[in-house]
């Protein structure tokens, strides 16, 4: 798939364009260099973003000066094939009907002789199949080819609905004849068991006897039997070995060994089986639905007259501005022009406490405005927005197989075969070899028929996952796929960043020290007043401070501003020269060694009186001050004039106040905490043991963090005896990006709205929450305990079942009605208790709000 993008008002030149390809062939740095250097000598090339995650290469370029062919030639020459490059397309269809691995085993093998397909990609659990097509192949022929095999199909086109809601299961052509079949074997069985006298024999045939409950039975057996035996046809057609297939043999030798009983209580209990298999197969498939159903139909547009149209929501184009009122859900992402609400951002971040927002802010699709008007500038079509983006990242998790999915198909492919040859062995061994009982050894055989095939064992990996991956999602925790919800808790070490990810990533005055006689409020005035030209974050955290002092900004005058690189700032106000900066900066202009601190209304510190100083308050800045406050993690900016200091002003960036909860749950639970930061020394053991964090290593730039990383995992956990170990590093999805990418697991923090978290990170956490971390662990920890508990439990079942049927312990009934039926809705069943695992909230700290 490609698209070309208009370029945003107000954004460069007006002839630039975005050029979006799929590659997936580019997987790993040294593809994507390769890729971007072939495209990057054309001429007119004016960014290039390779994202490797996804198989994605956008490129901006102008159209006057290359082409949209060029680069997709520059592309092919670097030795990459581009999917959806004119010469192939991706086709989506939905098959409702396809809720198991044996049901697309059977999709795919039709698929497989189809003309024009050369990728085939199924997804029982969304009933959903993408296949890769040549260009002008017919997508009837594909619906063909998949109803071939028995199922219906219709092809979405990209307005379409991404999964297939199909009608309730109670309500099917299977149920009602299920149905009907039930009441046959009831009356069938009154008939030969209890009221006999109404049961006469009707016919003989070679011998056999009919009465009218055999009859019936036969009957039964052939209208309850009929979607088995059709389902049994396509897969005996597309040479698989499945349930269905297995099924229709066992009720067809049933009835022809004179058991027409044994087949009827096949077909229908069968049915139902697959009944509740399918309704426990659509509440999983309902928590992706409720993804889907986040984002408003409609939306409110405000046009260049004032006036208001309502239309779809898909139809919604950048630039557009929408009306939002209080209680009506935000139809596009964007950013708040006129008015101000408390936003509901749960269904993005998880977070349960409202964020206001007002003129400036950014807003997402699907949150919903609770309590004021808003005006909204639309910067994302419907298809491009974080909830669209969620919703497809979480439907694609489906593709990333775990390790106990792929243990749980390579011993599917050998258990079933083995099982089908013992049925047929038991079968017919004893009755050939030592002459036993045909009718005896037939049903024994065919009960290790029926346990022949393996669907509650199959099914229970991927309907863990799913169930796992929606329940995070809801939470505002974005997982990309299973082998991440199972690395996760697998993961014993946790890297962790400071910047962005302990803190809030934003500065704060802490300290205010006036000196000389002056107060805080004049240290605050004379400091915001010079910096408020400046743009550094230090400059920015003072002025801020300052307002929020009620401080005017605009007072006093200021003139011949000069920013000092590296050391601070020199302005002019009210014709005196003041500085501020770092104490270095006074290094020949003042004497910070011989200061006096103001106590009246200031900040107490220890000061002595000097023998040469008849002033009480006596100190020395550079030795009582400043190492003090940069132990303590913060930033030391003196404030004066060239006659000397008036005023130490400190700035931090601040601790979330959740870090310390979740650092101490991750540590209950045995998770090895170490922070990785490019901070100062002093500021990172300051941080760490706020925290509670033993283990810093500070001074780091990126490629040093990677290292650590790898150093990390050839350690181990300090508390093993094991070497190596998996490592899961949290950071803010970009600045981190090469130490997230070589971890066993990235976790970006704050990912909403940022698309190179999204892109790069394999766990994203949507809010700047740090409460999702140990729930992630948690779920992590749950959805493995379940998926060890499905997988042994359906093999132990399967066992016992198959030990006892040649001893004649185990019947068809048994193999049906547990191994099959039970055991898939005792999968499905446990697998939706991790909807239930929700995330624990610290008793004493205020919930933080969404960072903008």
């Amino acid at each position: 798939m490609t698209e070309d993008s208009p370029p945003d008002a107000g954004e460069g030149p007006a002839s630039r364009r975005t050029l979006e390809l799929r590659v997936p062939e580019m997987d790993c740095s040294t593809c994507a260099g390769k890729v971007t250097n072939s495209v990057d000598r054309l001429e007119g090339i004016d960014d290039l973003d390779a994202r490797v995650t996804s198989g994605r290469l956008v490129v901006e370029y102008d159209p006057t000066r290359t082409s949209d062919a060029e680069i997709r030639e520059r592309v092919r020459a670097a030795g990459y094939e581009i999917v959806g490059d004119g010469s192939r397309d991706e086709l989506t269809v939905s098959v409702p009907d396809m809720d198991c691995a044996s049901c697309a085993t059977k999709v795919e093998n039709a698929l497989e002789g189809a003309d024009g397909v050369d990728e085939i990609e199924t997804r029982p659990t969304s009933g959903r199949v993408t296949v890769g097509v040549e260009e002008g192949t017919d997508p009837e022929s594909i619906t063909d080819a998949i109803e071939s095999a028995g199922y219906d199909a219709t092809p979405l086109d990209t307005d379409g609905e991404p999964m297939a809601d199909a009608e309730p299961v109670w309500k099917s052509r299977r149920a009602v004849i299920t149905g009907v079949g039930a009441v046959g074997v009831a009356v069938g069985m009154a008939l030969e068991f209890v009221v006999t006298g109404l049961n006469p024999t009707l016919f003989a045939v070679a011998g056999r006897s009919y009465a009218l409950s055999t009859l019936l039975f036969i009957v039964i057996a052939a209208v309850a039997g009929m979607p088995i035996f059709r389902n049994g046809y396509y897969s005996a057609r597309n040479r698989s070995l499945d349930i269905d297939f297995l099924m229709s043999v066992g009720i067809i030798a049933a009835v022809a060994a004179h058991h027409p009983f044994e087949g009827a209580m096949l077909a229908v209990l069968f049915n139902i089986a697959e009944l509740l298999e399918t309704y426990s197969m659509d509440r999983a498939r309902d928590s992706l639905r409720e993804l889907m159903d986040l984002s408003p139909d409609t939306a409110t547009v405000k046009r260049e007259d004032g006036s208001e149209e309502t239309i779809p929501a898909d139809d919604l184009a950048v630039g557009d501005r929408v009306v939002v009122r209080p209680g009506e859900k935000i139809p596009a992402d964007g950013t708040v022009r006129e008015g101000e609400s408390a936003v509901d951002e749960s269904p993005i971040t998880g977070e349960s406490v409202p964020a206001d927002k007002t003129a400036g802010d950014e807003v997402f699709a699907g949150t919903i405005a609770e309590s004021g008007y808003l005006e909204i500038d639309v910067e994302h079509t419907a298809e491009d927005s974080t909830i669209a983006r969620i919703v497809q990242l979480v439907e694609d998790a489906e593709r990333e197989q775990t390790k106990r999915e792929q243990f749980v198909d390579r011993f599917a492919s050998v258990y079933t075969p083995i099982v089908v040859a013992l049925a047929i062995a038991v079968a017919a061994g004893p009755p050939l070899v030592v002459g036993a009982s045909w009718n005896t050894w037939f049903l024994r055989g065919l009960t290790l028929l029926v346990i022949a095939c393996p669907c509650a064992f199959v099914i229970s990996t991927p309907v863990s996952v799913v169930s796992g991956i929606t329940s995070a999602a809801r939470n505002g925790v974005l997982i990309k796929g299973g082998r991440y919800l199972e690395a996760v808790a697998e993961s014993e070490v946790l890297a962790v960043d400071k910047t962005g990810t302990l803190t809030t990533g934003d500065l704060s005055v802490t300290d205010v020290i006036p000196l000389e006689g002056a107060d805080e409020a004049d240290v605050l005035r004379r400091a915001s007043a010079a910096e408020r030209r400046s743009e550094h974050p230090l400059a920015r955290a003072i002025v801020g401070y300052a307002k929020e002092q009620g401080i005017d900004p605009d007072e006093p005058a200021v003139s011949n501003f000069e920013a000092l690189t590296g050391k601070g700032i020199r302005a002019e106000i009210a014709g005196e020269t003041h500085y501020v900066g770092k104490p270095g900066l006074f290094e020949g202009l003042a004497d910070l060694e011989h200061a006096h601190v103001t106590t009246d209304g200031g900040t107490a510190l220890a000061a002595d009186s000097r023998p040469d100083c008849d002033r009480e308050g006596c100190l020395d800045v550079l030795r009582d001050v400043v190492p003090e406050l940069e132990a303590e993690g913060k930033t030391v900016m003196v404030v004066g004039t060239e006659d000397g200091p008036i005023g130490v002003v400190a700035v931090a960036d601040r601790v979330r106040p959740e870090a310390a909860w979740a650092v101490s749950r991750l540590q209950e639970h045995g998770v090895r905490v170490v922070m990785l930061t490019g901070d100062n020394e002093g500021t990172a053991r300051a941080i760490a043991e706020e925290v509670g964090i033993d283990e810093y290593h500070a001074e780091l730039l990126p490629d040093e963090k990677l290292e650590w990383i790898r150093r990390l995992e050839e350690e181990g956990n300090g508390d093993s005896d094991e070497t190596g170990s998996h490592v899961a590093m949290i950071g803010d999805g970009i600045n981190d990006a090469p130490a997230l990418a070589t971890a066993s697991v990235g976790i970006a923090m704050g990912a909403a709205g940022t698309d190179t978290a999204l892109e790069t990170a394999d766990v994203a956490l949507m809010g700047d929450d740090l409460t999702r971390l140990p729930y992630l662990y948690r779920l992590s920890n749950t959805a493995n305990g379940v998926i060890r508990q499905n997988i042994w439990a359906s093999l132990a079942v399967k066992a016992v079942l198959a030990a006892g049927a040649p001893l004649g312990i185990v019947t068809v009934i048994h193999a049906v009605v547990i191994g099959d039926m039970g055991m898939s809705l005792g999968v499905t069943g446990n697998a939706m208790r991790l909807a239930n695992v929700e995330p624990d909230l610290p008793e004493d700290v205020d919930r933080p709000q969404l960072e903008e």
